[in-house]
């Protein structure tokens, strides 16, 4: 089942676009960013050789120049999902033809020059433009010079040029200037966002939370889980071990990530799972190897809670039938 969002940093009720001459945005991925989808990365508002959002927050890298709209697996890429204008104007430019490859796999094209992977750019007028990087090769459905609205179809999210994870990455500009949606003025107030955005409706900022979670009867290799296969929604009694395990990102020193799997019989097992250093994403998992005579047969529930500074963050609960 999936949960909605547990924590932000503030209710953005209140947020407009910061001035009328500038363009109204719209998120440009056709998908729920209360889940399954989310933000994986911000505009770095730190100037120097340092990383910080605008939040002063750890969800971004050194020179990061957009928004990184994310979907939870390769699974859902497979599946297709829309990229959407964030706003009228014409299409500039655009390039197709890459590889849907992480850019940490092997088999990976070269992508110097072309980080941006197969993209598409639109002009908006008065110096703005917006672009959309790392689309799906081959769905690129605008033409140059082509006139879009608001949330038409640019493409679908992909995996090429330079990233290891299926995303839109939005990049915002004034006359070639990166402008953060989330803080054009670019004057950053540390854990308060800013009340003037881009958005024409708010975007809550998420500093972290779970992408998904399951059953599976070992812990699952990680590229399993980041392709969306890891999870079993049934298992065998004489399976031999039952693992719940956790996807999550945004993690930072102090988190901790709670893991429970109850069973018909009462609690299986349960394990509070100290989160020691930053990272962009990870998984976690515990399980209990199967004891003589197998697993009673019924329903299995479990549950991942991922807390910061005793406050829960965000969480899931998934089911398993024994049978």
């Amino acid at each position: 089942m999936r949960r909605g969002r547990g924590f932000t940093l503030a209710a953005l009720a209140l947020a407009s676009p910061a001035w009328a001459r500038d363009p109204i945005l719209s998120p440009p991925i056709d998908c729920d960013l209360t889940g399954p989808c989310f933000i994986q990365q911000y505009v770095d508002a730190d100037p120097g050789a340092g990383a910080a959002d605008f939040t002063c927050g750890p969800l971004t890298y050194d020179g990061h120049k957009g928004t990184d709209f994310a979907l939870p697996s390769r699974a859902m890429l497979e599946a297709g999902v829309d990229v959407l204008a964030a706003a009228p104007g014409t299409v500039r430019a655009l390039r197709d033809g890459m590889a849907d490859v992480s850019a940490d796999a092997a088999d990976a094209d070269t992508i110097e020059g072309r980080d941006c992977g197969n993209g598409v750019a639109i002009s908006h007028g008065g110096g703005w433009e917006t672009q959309y990087c790392h689309l799906r090769q081959g769905s690129i459905a605008v033409s140059e010079g082509q006139r879009v609205g608001t949330g038409t179809v640019l493409g679908q999210v992909g995996l090429s040029g330079r990233t290891v994870f299926p995303h839109v990455h939005l990049s915002v500009r004034q006359d070639g200037r990166v402008i953060d949606p989330f803080n054009p003025d670019g004057i950053v107030s540390c854990g308060e966002p800013d009340p003037q955005t881009l958005w024409g409706n708010p975007l809550t900022y998420q500093p972290g939370g779970l992408i998904a979670a399951g059953f599976s009867d070992a812990v699952p290799d990680y590229d399993a889980i980041k392709a969306g296969t890891a999870g079993a929604d049934t298992l065998g009694p004489d399976a031999d071990a039952l693992v719940v395990w956790a996807y999550a990102f945004g993690a930072r020193p102090g988190d901790i990530l709670r893991l429970e799997l109850d069973g018909p019989d009462g609690t299986v097992i349960s394990q509070a799972i100290d989160l020691e250093k930053a990272q962009a994403q990870l998984f976690r998992a515990i399980g209990k190897r199967q004891d003589a005579g197998g697993w009673p047969t019924g329903s299995y529930r479990g549950t991942a809670t991922m807390l910061r500074k005793d406050r829960v963050l965000d969480e899931i609960s998934v089911t398993l039938r024994v049978e």
